[in-house]
This record gives structure tokens, C-alpha cells and sequence, in this order.
């Protein structure tokens, strides 16, 4: 007998712009949660999916796909073999061995929970209550950007993230009021994420990264689909595992929203750049950097996510593309564009300032520039040196590349002496 296409799988992968290669990836990523050993799905499997070949993928991957969509996998269309076609409504208990509760799942259910008003509720929620929350989001970009990576600005936006949800449940509301709700809880909880990758707390941002996906899909939200799965990538970079970082930057990439606009074209292509830095594809990073540029030119000056103009410019181009080579090790280019960022940084991109200025000092060091290195590491300010987690890991791995390079030095005592008024006294 032909196979029947699935056509309800293939309209939530048009809804939400998937592909089937970054379908995938998506629920590689969920399957590396959920058993610890990185999926092999690929995009043959998923069109096998979409043309009915294969009607009832194994327990690890509907489990897997599930938590990607947030549906179970008799509302994606799929049928166990033997189940009359008739009968569309999934049993309370599956044949799947995997019923343990994930994370994701449990935040699948208390969003939806939130989503139903209660019965004596009479309230009315509005946009006026969105935009509310929108202001609070506003205030939290600028604390990250002022003071990035600290733990009460992935606190706060936690709790924000909640009163979101919270709000779903105080009255009566449209479904666009309600996707509205979603997206500004993925917001929140996509800002705790980054702020924990920011203070290398990455088992928390891991957390807040299967939060943030959940209330992103129920959102619908394309822009802060993008944003996580793009901080997503970031949080794989950091913990040096490229090809994570590349499958999850892929999904960001595959969203309809970088052929729309090409500023988020140009943020991720930017971001695969990083990547290629940390796997040390050398030969890549040149032509995606002028890529990256060339979609930056080509964008309107359209309204954008507070979120996105807050960062992405000029700036944040050449700050990543000096992350990119300073990890490939190629110091001469990364220092022409830490000048590059420093000289196009707006004036509240403090915490980028710090971090700019800190790759700077190890890429002239690397090039045997002592006495430049050393007065550029000495000026960062004490508060990000001392509070701001990846830049005190920098300027520690600057003090000891300093002592091996040029041990007994005068460059080697001053910093000595300038870190010793970071220490607190006894």
C-alpha cells in the first residue's frame, strides 16, 4: 500500500520554519538530553517522516520530538502500527519506556496550565499588561549589557519570566494577548539563560535554555526562537563542543525570519564565525565574516526586538570575529578587529568594552607585545575584572601567559602590583 504523506508534521515544520535538516538538529539536541549520547537523526529521516514512509519513529525519538514540539506524537500525525487511522487521540499511557519527566515537559505542562484562566476569574488581560512586562525587559537588557553575567540579573529575569505566566492565569484574554505572554516568558528566561552563560554557570543556563525553548514554541514567536536557539549555540561554544554549537546555531539559522530580515541573517552567520574559531576552521572565517557584513548592509532600518538593536551592530560583528580568531589562534587578525570593536562600541556596552579589551591584551601578548599587552589588560576596570566571570577568567589566563612569556619583567611587576588592589584585604 503507498504511503500516506503526513501532513500535519509537515504543516508545524511550515509554522514554526523548520527544514528537515534543522528538524533534525533540534531533536539530535533533545535526544542528547535525554539519553546523554548525541542523536544521529538526519534530514533523510525526517522527509521519511513527512512522506509517510515511516509512521512511528522508535521511543527515544517521538520522545525526543516531543520535546522539541511541545506535542505528543499522535498530534504530529504519526500511528502505532496496528491503530486504526480513525482514532487520533493519544492514550494516557504510551508504550514508550522513556515516561520520565523531563524538564522541558514539565514546563510544557505549567505553561499550558497557565494558559487556562481560572473559573471565578473576571480580569481581562490586555496588550496594556504586555507592554507593561515589555518595560521590564528593557531594564534587564540594560542591567546585562551595564553588568553582564551576575546572578541577580538571571534571577530577576526569572522571576519576570513567571509573572509572566503568572499573568496568564489572572483572567480572560485573546490568543494573541496570550502568544504575546509566551513570547515576553521565553524573552525573560532566554535573558536568565544568557546571563548565566555570561557567568559560566552553565549547568543553570542549560536550565533555562529547555524553559526558554518550551514557552518559545508556545509563543510562535519566530524572532525569540531565534534568540535562543542562538544563545543556545553560544552556550555549546563556550563549553567547547563546535559541532553542538553549529547544530543548534544551524536551527536559528534555518528560521524564516533571516530570510526576512537580514540583520538576523547577519547575527547568525556572525555567530557560526565564532564557532569556526573554536573548531579552528581557519580557512572559513575571512569569506563568513564578509557575509555576515554584507547581510548587515543589506538591512532596512526596520523596527527590531529591543533585545537585538540593544547589541548587534558594527561592533558586535568585529568583537565576534575577534573572539573567532583569537581562538584559531591567529593573533595579528584578532587584534586589528578588537580595534575595529573598541573604536564602534556604543557607550553602554560596557560589559563588551571589558571583554574587548581583555581578547585585546592576550592577542598582543601572544605577538610578544609585553608592554602593550600589559597596560591594555591594566585598563580594564577593576569592577568587571573582579565581578564579571569570563573577564576574570581572561585576565587570570593573562596573568599566567604574562609569567611564562616574561617572567621578572617590569611589565610582570606592575600587573602584579595593579591585581594586587583587587584582592580583598584580610
Amino acid at each position: 500500500m503507498d504511503a500516506t504523506r503526513n501532513t500535519v508534521l509537515e504543516a508545524w515544520m511550515d509554522e514554526h520554519g523548520f527544514s528537515s535538516n534543522s528538524l533534525a538538529n533540534a531533536v539530535n539536541l533533545a535526544l542528547e538530553r535525554l539519553t546523554g549520547r548525541i542523536g544521529k537523526c538526519d534530514g533523510r529521516q525526517v522527509r521519511d517522516w513527512r512522506s509517510g514512509r515511516v509512521k512511528w519513529p522508535n521511543s527515544a525519538t517521538r520522545k525526543a520530538l516531543e520535546d522539541v514540539t511541545g506535542r505528543h506524537a499522535m498530534e504530529l500525525g504519526f500511528m502505532p502500527r496496528g491503530r486504526p487511522s480513525s482514532t487520533v487521540t493519544p492514550r494516557q499511557e504510551d508504550e514508550d519506556p522513556m515516561h520520565r519527566r523531563t524538564l522541558v515537559a514539565g514546563t510544557l505542562s505549567a505553561a499550558v496550565a497557565a494558559a487556562a484562566p481560572g473559573p471565578r476569574s473576571t480580569r481581562r488581560i490586555g496588550m496594556s499588561d504586555v507592554e507593561s512586562l515589555q518595560e521590564k525587559f528593557g531594564a534587564v537588557i540594560a542591567s546585562d549589557h551595564n553588568r553582564g553575567g551576575q546572578r541577580d540579573i538571571e534571577q530577576r529575569a526569572a522571576r519576570l519570566a513567571d509573572e509572566a505566566l503568572n499573568l496568564q492565569n489572572s483572567g480572560s484574554a485573546t490568543q494573541r494577548v496570550r502568544s504575546t505572554l509566551y513570547a515576553a516568558a521565553a524573552s525573560f528566561r532566554s535573558s536568565a539563560m544568557w546571563a548565566a552563560i555570561d557567568g559560566r554557570r552553565f549547568q543553570d543556563a542549560t536550565t533555562h535554555m529547555r524553559e526558554a525553548q518550551t514557552l518559545a514554541e508556545l509563543s510562535g514567536d519566530q524572532a525569540i526562537k531565534f534568540r535562543i536557539w542562538s544563545h543556545a549555540g553560544s552556550l555549546y561554544r563556550h563549553l567547547g563542543r563546535p559541532a553542538d554549537a553549529r547544530a543548534a546555531n544551524d536551527v536559528a539559522r534555518s528560521l524564516h525570519i533571516t530570510r526576512r530580515d537580514p540583520m538576523f541573517a547577519s547575527l547568525g552567520i556572525a555567530r557560526q564565525m565564532a564557532i569556526q574559531g573554536v573548531a579552528h576552521e581557519h580557512g572559513n572565517l575571512r569569506r563568513t565574516f564578509d557575509q555576515a557584513q554584507e547581510a548587515m548592509a543589506r538591512a532596512s532600518e526596520d523596527r527590531r526586538p529591543v533585545w537585538l538593536t540593544a547589541f548587534y551592530d558594527e561592533a558586535e560583528l568585529h568583537s565576534l570575529a575577534l573572539s573567532a580568531y583569537l581562538a584559531a589562534g591567529d593573533w595579528p587578525t584578532a587584534e586589528f578587529h578588537a580595534h575595529r570593536c573598541l573604536a564602534a562600541l556604543r557607550p553602554h556596552m560596557r560589559r563588551s568594552l571589558a571583554i574587548a579589551t581583555s581578547r585585546l591584551a592576550h592577542a598582543q601578548l601572544a605577538q610578544g607585545d609585553v608592554e602593550a599587552a600589559t597596560h591594555t589588560a591594566m585598563s580594564v576596570p577593576a569592577e568587571a575584572a573582579t565581578q564579571h566571570a569570563r573577564v576574570s577568567r581572561m585576565l587570570q589566563e593573562f596573568s599566567a601567559a604574562l609569567r611564562a612569556t616574561a617572567p621578572g619583567s617590569a611589565s610582570a611587576h606592575n600587573w602584579t602590583e595593579h591585581t594586587a588592589a583587587w584582592r580583598p584585604s584580610a
